[in-house]
């Protein structure tokens, strides 16, 4: 196998009470500091709090809080004129993934010119955007370690990707505290999400890696991020569904807000696959929660996996992860069980047709999916459109391969 490749914030601060980092973080890299945080903030103790720190540190902060959910191309380019405008030599980035993947857009034309549609893709970031710190409110997309932003066009019918090590952010401050004031349901989606980071990090295929070329972005199996994505696992089976059933537990809290962290820094090296790759036209269909379909799709998704000998090895290792049992005693199948348990614990529909999708669409999602030919490079089967069918059909149906419901 390749060693692999690793790219991370210079600095990552994780725990409760961590944002009291923030202006000695953000003072490293400038005193003009724009914050794009998530509209809800505003008002609140958190960003008050946040920005009298700041300024007492001898920053001059302007929030910008008007962020729009799916990110449309639009909004982000007047973001990044008012960015342009007041001088900002570093971004805040607060809130959830679409705050974090925001700052990263309006970092990245604060910088260079647009149109943003010339950046989309992997590489194509000529060079430093300014400085980001990343301050999550929620814990699942790991945005604030990841190399990637996803934004809404409507040129285009699905969600595109900006992939860049250069929009990694400078800093990460993961503090729980932030996270417990989420609804059960983002909780749970940004929760599940997480997990299905670390299981498609771990399931990647091993792509051939030339290291006298310039690198991809998303290098497939990685050595060095194997270990990360098991214990991002470690710390999400046992406690996501206890963050969801007591959003006030402390411990809970921390362990997810430590897995999520985890799953970003596997998959921002080794990319994702199927989940996400069904999840785009999904999302896009039935207008649901990210992380709602990627979790959805997961059982699906393994239970196909599990069909090829060394793929079940690893579901199997990431089930021992999940419960913390012996390897010996793990198999994929305990693992599949395990991940339609948790699943329903937290509240994830069971099929697709519980959330809108009709067979005769299924097609339509099969072709969309195919579009996506960076995630499926790095599944560990051959994607062809008869195999996302088949994953789609027992999706909707509720049904896994032995016809036992998921």
């Amino acid at each position: 196998m390749q060693i692999g490749t690793l790219r991370l914030p210079a600095r990552v601060h994780v725990g409760w009470g961590a944002r009291a980092q923030l202006p000695e973080v953000v003072g490293l890299h400038g005193r003009r500091a724009l914050a794009v945080v998530d509209p809800f903030l505003v008002g609140t103790p958190v960003l008050t709090e946040t920005v009298e720190a700041l300024t007492a540190a001898g920053i001059e902060v302007r929030v910008y809080a008007d962020i729009t959910p799916e990110l449309p191309v639009d909004t982000l380019t007047a973001a990044a004129e008012v960015a342009r405008e007041y001088g900002a030599d570093v971004i805040v980035a607060i809130g959830g993934g679409s705050a974090l993947d925001a700052a990263k857009v309006v970092a990245l034309l604060s910088r260079f010119d647009g149109p943003l549609s010339g950046y989309y893709g992997e590489n194509l970031v000529p060079g430093p955007v300014v400085p980001i710190v990343a301050v999550p409110t929620t814990a699942g997309t790991g945005s604030e370690v990841t190399p990637v932003a996803v934004v809404s066009d409507p040129d285009r019918e699905l969600k595109v990707g900006i992939s860049s090590p250069f929009l990694v952010p400078v800093a990460a401050i993961v503090d729980p505290e932030l996270t417990v004031g989420a609804p059960p349901s983002v909780t749970a989606f940004s929760g599940i999400d997480a997990l299905v980071h670390a299981v498609e990090s771990y399931t990647a295929r091993e792509l051939d890696v030339d290291w006298s070329a310039p690198q991809p972005v998303f290098t497939g199996r990685n050595a060095l991020i194997e270990p990360i994505a098991l214990q991002a696992a470690a710390h999400l089976g046992p406690w996501l569904p206890v963050a969801v059933r007591e959003p006030g537990n402390r411990q809970a809290r921390s362990e997810v807000a430590r897995g999520a962290l985890l799953g970003g820094i596997a998959f921002g090296s080794t990319g994702t696959h199927l989940c996400h790759a069904l999840q785009y036209p999904i999302g896009a269909l039935t207008k649901t929660p990210h992380g709602l379909g990627t979790g959805l799709v997961l059982p699906y998704v393994l239970d196909l996996l599990r069909q090829d000998a060394g793929t079940a090895a690893r579901i199997a290792a990431l089930g021992a992860a999940l419960e913390g049992i012996p390897a010996d005693e793990a198999s994929a199948e305990r693992t599949l069980a395990r991940v339609v348990a948790i699943n329903a614990e937290i509240g994830v529909p069971t099929d697709l047709a519980a959330i809108g999708l009709t067979r005769d669409q299924l097609p339509h999602v099969a072709d969309l999916a195919l579009r996506s030919a960076r995630l499926l490079a790095i599944a560990p089967v051959d994607p062809t459109r008869e195999l996302l069918l088949e994953v789609l059909e027992h999706a909707l149906a509720g049904t896994l391969t032995d016809r036992s419901p998921a």
